[in-house]
């Protein structure tokens, strides 16, 4: 490709919104262009670069013998209406009416669209296992995209579906994608680790999410530096105190002032972790065959000295979604605000104890009275509500496994593989007639990776302060090559060789000075250089540069093919040496 012909250029400064680096570089090279709020196009670099990872992706599902499919971006809502989600999805599903009248959706997954493909061809254990796959297009109209390609409503991802008879089948193919996936990253020259997730709204019991640690990242990495425990902070457990002891008579103390844990420990000379504090949500609930909406006060307690995962509150809770609750919401139910808990509390709500506060005793909670509170009040005795653990792990608390103190860090969310079970199959009608004659739900599996996200991260990943420095596996071309010389001829001679044998060229034939060059050379970050100068061709030789170290070496013009060939294979190898193909445990 001449970039005197490229359809996109490059700027010198990056347009205003760009919140990270890789991002700025991104568009800044002219990989991308924003339409609008976290929708992007595809520049033809842009567009090589993600064809080299969907190939990649492509051979690795391949690999572990998925076939490809494609299914519509545009499904029919009455799939969706089978599985519920219709009604519990949010306003991030975008709904519409066709000119029939008819419901429809944009997909923003495909459990149901392939559910719906499987019910029709899968009729005996004869046909299973099955997997398949896809690379399409979803939207989903998040409310906050940010970081350019991290998180858009519209992207590309590659979304795999199995099909299986029985539990061991599923372990097996789920295990195969855990492996593949690590696969994928390393062959894109990305650095990820697996963690316990949240299954949210896909589903399921089992779920894995595969992480590029970075401070742009919005998830919370909770990790053991000893016994390698991982897990997002959403599902994220940790070794826990208790305080149990002999029950003591509850009383009411005088608290004036004391709105919070910080107060109160102060004022009665006890730490943060004798108290019993509560959280007030308020959950939404979605009925899945109306779609009628209720809310209901969520009550959380939770020790003084633990914060409170809303996302595991939401699930101990079973509400679709929670927010925080106002203050007219929780005096309704006899609560007073900065002095609340469950005891005393009137009308219908949801109670939801952390087993921090369940297994603890004689802990001081608020009396519903401003100014007061109450000494020794226990779970079970004054109060009752549903066990689970609702507490947020964070830095420094020991690890569930071997008791070391755990770190916390950033992540993005390159990928994620399910276990569905029969959430789909059960409420499709997705069936199988097994061996003994009787009909039984196929076992499923879903498993994702955003392309586009992907590469979002390998910029973030690969860049310094002069631009982006692509892995050779990734990059939309392999060589920059760039022409000083008066002469075009020669330029274009040493393109005709380089692309014959079967070099991926960028050939910069612009009329620009060489340090414009340089500098969009260094921003593009292909991996190799060449440059084409009057002094070096004195000595029939060019100069070529790795991007990666900033290795300099000059080649003679009838070598350069051969040599330039050796140093791709080379920045090749260096990727192939570090691949990953970790097992699940």
């Amino acid at each position: 490709m001449r970039m005197s012909n490229m359809f996109s250029r490059t700027l010198r400064e990056a347009p205003s919104g760009a919140d990270s680096k890789g991002y700025e570089y991104l568009l800044r090279a002219g990989f991308i262009r924003q339409m609008g709020a976290g929708i992007f196009s595809l520049l033809p670099l842009g567009f090589r670069a993600t064809k080299k990872i969907e190939n990649i992706i492509r051979e690795e599902m391949d690999r572990i013998g998925a076939q490809e499919i494609l299914m519509p971006v545009v499904n029919t809502a009455d799939i969706w209406k089978e599985t519920g989600r219709y009604y519990s999805i949010d306003k991030e599903m975008s709904r519409f009416e066709d000119r029939a009248g008819r419901d429809m959706v944009l997909a923003m997954t495909h459990e149901e669209a392939v559910t719906d493909l499987a019910r029709g061809e899968i009729d005996s254990y004869k046909r299973l296992p099955l997997l398949v796959y896809q690379i399409q297009t979803k939207w989903r109209d998040d409310p906050r995209p940010r970081a350019g390609l991290i998180r858009v409503r519209e992207f590309t991802m590659k979304d795999s579906y199995s099909f299986d008879r029985d539990q061991e089948g599923l372990d097996k193919v789920y295990r195969a994608h855990y492996k593949a996936y690590f696969r994928i990253f390393s062959r894109c020259a990305l650095p990820a680790i697996a963690v316990g997730a949240d299954s949210g709204m896909m589903g399921g019991k089992v779920s894995h999410e595969y992480m590029y640690l970075s401070p742009i990242g919005e998830d919370t990495i909770i990790t053991c530096p000893k016994c390698g425990y991982t897990a997002n902070r959403q599902v994220a457990t940790f070794k826990k105190e208790y305080f149990a002891e002999e029950m003591l008579p509850m009383q009411e103390v005088e608290t004036p002032d004391c709105k919070t844990i910080d107060d109160l420990a102060s004022f009665l000379s006890i730490p943060a972790k004798k108290t019993a504090k509560a959280v007030f949500m308020v959950g939404t609930y979605v009925n899945d065959h109306t779609g009628e909406e209720t809310e209901k006060l969520i009550v959380a307690i939770i020790r003084g000295d633990m914060d409170v995962e809303e996302s595991k509150l939401s699930n101990a809770a079973k509400a679709n979604s929670i927010r925080p609750a106002h203050e007219e919401e929780i005096t309704a139910h006899g609560i007073v605000p900065g002095f609340g808990s469950l005891i005393g509390a009137k009308g219908d709500f949801v109670a939801i104890v952390d087993d921090s506060v369940a297994k603890s005793n004689n802990l001081v909670a608020g009396a519903n009275k401003a100014g007061w509170h109450l000494i020794n009040t226990n779970y079970g005795r004054d109060y009752t509500g549903t066990v689970a653990d609702i507490a947020s792990a964070r830095q420094d608390y020991l690890c569930p496994v071997c008791g070391e103190k755990l770190n916390s860090s950033k992540g993005v969310e390159i990928g994620n593989i399910f276990q569905l079970g029969t959430r789909y199959s059960e409420s499709m009608n997705c069936y199988y007639q097994s061996e003994d004659g009787t009909r039984k739900p196929v076992i499923m599996g879903s498993y994702g990776i955003g392309v586009g996200r992907l590469l979002a991260c390998i910029a973030e990943e690969y860049n310094d302060e002069a631009g982006l420095k692509l892995p050779v596996s990734v990059a939309p071309y392999q060589v920059h090559l760039i022409s000083l010389v008066k002469d075009n001829a020669i330029g274009e001679d040493i393109y005709d060789r380089l692309q014959k044998a079967g070099i991926e060229v960028l050939y910069d034939d612009r009329k620009e000075s060489a340090g414009v060059k340089f500098a969009d050379a260094d921003l593009i970050g292909l991996p190799i250089r060449i440059t084409i100068g009057n002094r070096s061709l004195k000595e029939g030789k060019v100069e070529v540069k790795i991007r990666k170290t900033g290795e300099t070496t000059a080649f003679l013009v009838e070598d350069l093919a051969d040599e330039v060939k050796a140093e791709i294979a080379k920045l090749q190898a260096e990727i192939d040496a570090n691949i990953v193909e970790k097992e699940l445990n």
